[in-house]
């Protein structure tokens, strides 16, 4: 087995050829720090826009190194946080617009990569939510029921045999579905859009590490970038920019890809539509069936480090590739005995109130995106076309969303930051535990903890 060296995304379709460091100083209209999902949409929208900008990228390692390359292939319509804070906020028709923008741009996603050649392994199968447990069915349930009280949810409550028609998750007792959501191989689409960003002109610098963004200066190991405009597109990186330690906590997530799967054991799961899976755990796992006849799946390993530290390599600790295969030897009994080759970890963005924005300051020129949580392979590309809108003065739909230039208090200090996720996750760890056990109802600890990340 594989551990780290990224992912299994590019170990499958090898790393990008490298790209020259910084020269030195330069001056651009536009410099993005991070070429991810976020900074690559925006180049690529910029671009495409105004042509005669001058728009550079800088990337401390390569083109898709972080959680862009590693996730989990989930192209969704999520709103990470939930819809209900907004509406709170904004009203709830400017809420409903949000969720409609969300299902367009998975649309618009599948769009460009048919319109730029990059095959991605993209198909739209949907996302299915199955629950095992009582606890799970009666959150599965209420949320349903409140999702339909929504517009553009479209969201279908599968019981009986329709729950495991789909996809057969041993013991599913109801499960969920929603149309607007895609399968993606994550390493190629970020590949493919770096390509579509350099053919409009876009310049990307690679293994040069930024150290700080300032008004109008992104500040490197290799030289100074001056620009108009600078965008921070470093999601669960941030924390190692000078003076972001408490903005975003860099949250841990791990996965593993099997070896490619026989066709009886297709025949028992089923699980032919391209759909993505997630469960109604506190803990929860996210997986897809892949192009090539493997599965993917994900959780939560050791969600935290002490200081905001990340793992660059994407080691994995052996107990959290035994807790995800034993997940999936539950959910896929017929995977039992299926060798896995490749485990590996990245880093996603947290805000203190667990819900992403997209802003721009006008005054000292620097616009950001991310704090996805996790579901950002879709609102990634939100907020590039949003920064576009901004960065070029444009009142739009877009820049009137309402998680646009939303202000997020910082995380604590140390040591109440790790203090504070490893409670959290202790108490997930125990509800999912005495819930499989056959308890009903979910502890109060549990749902203090969903309260306090937007769950509940």
């Amino acid at each position: 087995m594989i551990n780290g060296n990224v992912s299994h995304w590019w170990e499958q379709t090898g790393l990008p050829a490298p790209r020259p460091a910084l020269p030195g100083y330069l001056h651009a209209d536009v410099a993005i720090v991070g070429a991810g999902f976020t900074g690559l949409w925006t180049a690529y929208y910029l671009k495409r826009e105004r042509p005669d900008l001058r728009v550079v990228v800088i990337e401390q390692r390569h083109v898709g190194y972080g959680a862009s390359g590693r996730n989990g292939g989930w192209l969704t319509n999520s709103i990470t946080g939930g819809r209900e804070q907004y509406a709170k906020s904004h009203g709830r028709e400017q809420a409903e617009e949000f969720q409609l923008a969300m299902n367009r741009t998975v649309d618009e996603v599948i769009r460009v990569a048919l319109s730029e050649g990059i095959d991605a392994d993209i198909r739209k199968g949907g996302e299915v939510e199955v629950a095992y447990t009582p606890a799970q069915e009666a959150r599965l349930r209420a949320q349903v029921a409140a999702e339909r009280e929504w517009k553009h949810t479209d969201v279908e409550l599968l019981a009986g045999a329709r729950a495991t028609e789909r996809i057969n998750v041993a013991g599913t007792r109801v499960a969920s579905w929603h149309p607007h959501c895609a399968r993606i191989q994550p390493a190629k689409l970020v590949a493919g859009l770096a390509e579509a960003a350099e053919r409009l002109g876009v310049e990307i610098y690679e293994q040069t590490r930024v150290e700080a963004i300032r008004p109008h200066l992104v500040e490197t190991t290799h030289g100074t970038v001056a620009a108009e405009f600078i965008v921070r597109a470093t999601e669960g990186f941030t924390s190692q920019l000078a003076g972001m330690r408490r903005a975003w906590l860099p949250m841990n997530s791990s996965m593993i890809a099997t070896e490619p799967l026989d066709a009886a054991v297709w025949e028992e799961i089923g699980w032919r539509n391209g759909e993505v899976l997630g469960d109604y755990a506190h803990v929860y796992m996210y997986a897809q069936r892949t192009a090539d006849d493997r599965i993917t799946i994900g959780g939560r390993g050791v969600p935290y480090k002490y200081g905001s530290r990340t793992d660059l390599d994407g080691v994995t600790p052996d107990v959290t590739v035994r807790t995800l295969e034993a997940i999936m030897n539950r959910f896929f009994p017929g995977t039992r005995g299926a060798r896995i080759d490749h485990a590996w970890s990245g880093v996603l963005g947290v805000p203190r109130d667990w819900s992403a924005t997209v802003g721009l300051d006008p005054a000292t020129g620097v616009g950001w995106g991310g704090g996805y949580v996790g579901t950002g392979v879709t609102a990634t590309n939100l907020s590039g076309r949003t920064l576009t809108d901004l960065i070029l003065g444009r009142d739009t739909e877009l820049t009137r969303l309402p998680w646009v230039n939303r202000k997020v208090r910082p995380w604590e200090p140390e040591p109440l930051r790790w203090l504070a996720t490893k409670g959290l996750y202790a108490a997930y760890g125990f509800a999912d535990r005495t819930e499989l056990a056959g308890r009903t109802k979910t502890s109060p600890v549990a749902h203090l903890a969903d309260v306090i990340t937007g769950r509940a």
